[in-house]
């Protein structure tokens, strides 16, 4: 990872009062002007940030005050509103109009996944029905968009596929950071290897997990500070990417404050991949930063090769054990992820009307494991994306 790819996320900007549509430009005008200052130049929003005025705030922030070649603008289409096709031109004409340009630098596809890409049924999800690969072919051989991408949270199988029968895509937006790397949900390495064997490029969201990894427990960030006592804790996250052998195209931050702006900045930087040493320290802070949620991996391991309602047992439960010790529990990535394992395994819908049925799982030692696993079933219905 070169020093030149911190990306301005446009998804959690200052806002007045607490009102998501109501921006507070005061403070997002510095934050824009020291990001820039610094050499940086790409912005992400997407149609559906800040319930629909993040792509607005690119405009007044960005577009209105500076010339084209200074920034990057990156957008995406919402595919997970389902809208027929009817519908695709007149959202993306409405995206520009509202960001203030005659082209998207990078355009991406939001969420693709199972649900989307193929539906429940295994038949056919709305990339297919409102051809939308197709539309951003046009749109960029009429100048409209000048990369196609797509952002991703399903299995590394579904990637493989995706990007085999459309080899037209030049990039990926994936969420990679330390714990999502061997999460049996996520799959963040399996899903970096995929796009590497490719041959395309990345985009990195979610590299500090939300902000959970800007802080950890107290004996996780002991370990640390002892290797490098004046580096922050968030910038292990961006050293770690810094270690990865992909062509990233830029590691998006979310920013909320001037100081988040400047540390991120400095920390980008001077961000360089890891020691042995260090990541053996990195190790055993993930360890202790696992073992801080409410569901041990020493009990995820007693569920081991067993499952429930057809998917792991071990991925259901490291998923609703990670999410809840977010900075918002009901706002974690994760989230997008049981959904899309449902319906690839099984073509169901976890989110129906549709009981369930009565299941047990009993674990080696004889215990029923059911009421934990339905716990966390429930949990992860009540709260998915």
């Amino acid at each position: 990872m070169n020093n030149g790819n911190l990306g301005f996320g446009m998804m959690r900007l200052p806002v007045i009062n607490g009102e998501q549509t109501n921006i507070d430009y005061g403070k997002l005008f510095p934050m824009v002007d020291a990001y820039l200052e610094s050499g940086y130049r790409y912005f992400d929003t997407s149609y559906v940030y800040h319930s629909g005025a993040s792509e607005e705030a690119v405009r007044r922030a960005v577009t209105e005050r500076y010339p084209r070649e200074r920034y990057l603008v990156a957008t995406k289409f919402p595919t997970f509103l389902n809208p027929p096709e009817e519908q695709v031109e007149p959202i993306f004409d409405s995206q520009l109009k509202k960001l203030g340009v005659e082209y998207a630098d990078y355009y991406l596809l939001h969420n693709i996944q199972t649900l989307s890409y193929d539906g429940v049924d295994g038949k056919g999800g709305v990339v297919q029905s409102s051809r939308l690969f197709e539309h951003l072919a046009e749109w960029k051989s009429a100048g409209r968009i000048r990369h196609i991408g797509f952002s991703f949270h399903s299995s590394a199988k579904l990637l493989d596929r995706v990007l085999t029968e459309h080899p037209e895509v030049e990039f990926v937006q994936l969420a990679v950071n330390y714990i999502d790397w061997d999460s049996e949900m996520v799959q963040a390495k399996e899903c970096c290897e995929t796009v590497r064997r490719h041959g395309k490029k990345l985009i990195i969201m979610e590299p500090v997990k939300g902000g959970a990894l800007a802080s950890l427990p107290p004996k996780a960030e002991a370990i640390l500070k002892a290797e490098l006592p004046e580096a922050s804790i968030a910038s292990w996250a961006f050293r770690f990417l810094a270690s990865l052998d992909n062509d990233i195209i830029a590691v998006l931050s979310g920013m909320s404050t001037l100081e988040q702006v400047r540390d991120n900045i400095g920390t980008m930087k001077s961000a360089s991949p890891l020691t042995p040493r260090q990541e053996a320290a990195l190790r055993q802070a993930i360890a202790l930063y696992r073992e801080s949620a409410p569901i041990t991996p020493e009990t995820i391991e007693k569920y081991r090769g067993l499952k429930y309602l057809g998917l792991p047992a071990t991925a259901l439960l490291q998923t609703y054990g990670i999410c809840r010790i977010q900075p918002v529990p009901s706002f974690a990535d994760d989230l997008n992820y049981p959904g899309n394992m449902m319906a690839e395994e099984m073509h169901r819908d976890m989110f129906g009307a549709e009981p369930f049925e009565e299941e047990t799982v009993v674990l080696p030692d004889g215990t029923d494991g059911t009421p934990l696993l339905k716990e966390a079933v429930e949990w992860l219905r009540h709260h998915h994306f």
